[in-house]
């Protein structure tokens, strides 16, 4: 009778945890874990995503190369991720009420990319956001490929409101005659009237491109005017406001399907992360439902009851609040740049980020402003009461005149509130 055959030291080390092949690396992810479960998440493009996410995320599709598109694929095997690909294709369709989904795009920078890339040859003129006044890195930063590819123009803030002046966007488009326009911010606290976009993209010849980032879930749960319907393409990510896995979705009119799905493969990527692409199907069918709806509502009325704190506080906010999740605090009247306000207020227990703030004459690695939001601590179950609490600690800690012992207390004031809101129980 033969014995039993002793398992191999390979196959034990491919069976074995995480915390036995690498506890460096482990412990590493616990000491995030804590400092998640420890710190209140004011950081505007930050948000807790659901267990449900982060399973579909680390599920064994990961295994499984699927370059092309369902039922046109470059290898074999790919039966079952076409249906994966294909369930988050419809409900992102669905959700927004897209004529065409792509769920390949690694990243929003990449969605972005691939905008650029089937509709725009090298040198042509791009009308967008300045990234001073609220846009983005991809909106044409002259470091960034956007900007050293694409010969980009931009339209800023007003000073005396802090809000888009439609009539000198209008002016600009104009003037330099884009060939595409791009709306949507990384720090813009107010709605955006895409439908005015649109009708300055169409007098000058244009098309529009809307990055709606960081309004996403409150695009899907009717909070935010719809991007979808005036714009030729929009683009997201979808770990934000819509509380997914971070990655990128584009979607566009069937008239420029082909060019899209072309620009991202063969055009950008290889092979796409079909395990990310399954995290963002659970995350469009979260977004589908009325607890979801539910918590966009009250991540912006969190953050209207925050500005209203913070204003009562002597806080200047450009524009003088907000109308969506966000709001930028401008510091220069309290005598605090944005590197030292993110820096004390991590001290107790509270994350945001430096910001410039329109026309900021200091340096983007000093800022005059902190840019906060309410994504993360909502989906963490705070509301207006809580909001309350975390500006009195907020304005408690910017005071010029705060001492080693007050900080002290107040992060022990932030560890009591966060203590009854755990995360992630069972990790």
């Amino acid at each position: 009778m033969s014995k039993p055959r002793t398992e191999s030291r390979t196959q034990a080390e491919f069976l074995a945890p995480l915390k036995e092949i690498d506890p460096q690396l482990d412990n590493l992810i616990k000491d995030e874990l804590k400092r998640q479960r420890r710190t209140v998440e004011l950081i505007a493009s930050e948000n807790f995503t659901s267990r449900a996410v982060l399973e579909a995320a680390a599920s064994v599709l990961t295994n499984k190369y699927a370059e092309g598109y369902p039922s046109a694929r470059y290898y074999g095997g790919c039966d079952v991720v076409d249906e994966v690909e294909s369930l988050a294709r419809n409900r992102c369709s669905e959700l927004f009420g897209a004529e065409h989904v792509n769920v390949q795009p690694h990243s929003g920078s990449t969605a972005n990319q691939a905008v650029y890339f089937a509709e725009l040859a090298l040198g042509d003129s791009v009308l967008a956001m300045e990234l001073s006044h609220g846009g983005h890195l991809s909106h044409g930063m002259k470091t960034n490929f956007s900007g050293r590819l694409y010969h980009f123009h931009s339209y800023g803030l007003d000073r005396a409101t802090g809000r888009i002046d439609y009539d000198e966007v209008e002016r600009l488009a104009k003037k330099h005659q884009p060939r595409l326009i791009v709306a949507g911010a990384s720090a813009y606290p107010r709605a955006i009237d895409f439908g005015r976009f649109a009708e300055i993209a169409r007098g000058v010849g244009a098309r529009l491109m809307v990055d709606m980032a960081h309004i996403a879930g409150l695009v899907a749960a009717g909070l935010h005017p719809d991007p979808v319907a005036p714009g030729d393409y929009v683009t997201t990510t979808t770990h934000k406001t819509l509380a997914g896995p971070r990655s990128g979705v584009i979607m566009c009119k069937k008239t420029y399907a082909k060019a899209i799905d072309k620009a991202i493969f063969p055009g950008l990527q290889g092979g796409p992360l079909e395990h990310i692409i399954a995290a963002k199907a659970v995350c469009f069918k979260l977004a589908a439902t009325d607890e979801f709806r539910e918590r966009q509502r009250q991540t912006v009325a969190n953050a209207a009851r925050l500005a209203e704190c913070l204003r009562a506080g002597g806080i200047n906010l450009v524009s003088g609040g907000t109308d969506n999740h966000l709001m930028l605090a401008d510091l220069t009247n309290i005598g605090i740049t944005g590197i030292e306000a993110e820096n004390r207020l991590e001290e107790v227990g509270i994350t945001v980020n430096k910001n410039a703030v329109p026309y900021d004459e200091l340096p983007p690695t000093v800022t005059s402003g902190i840019r906060i939001g309410t994504p993360a601590v909502t989906t963490r179950g705070f509301r207006e009461p809580e909001m309350e609490q975390i500006c009195e600690i907020m304005l408690a800690a910017l005071s010029p005149h705060v001492t080693a012992a007050e900080i002290k207390s107040l992060h022990k004031r932030t560890e009591k509130l966060l203590a009854a809101f755990p995360l992630y129980p069972h990790l």
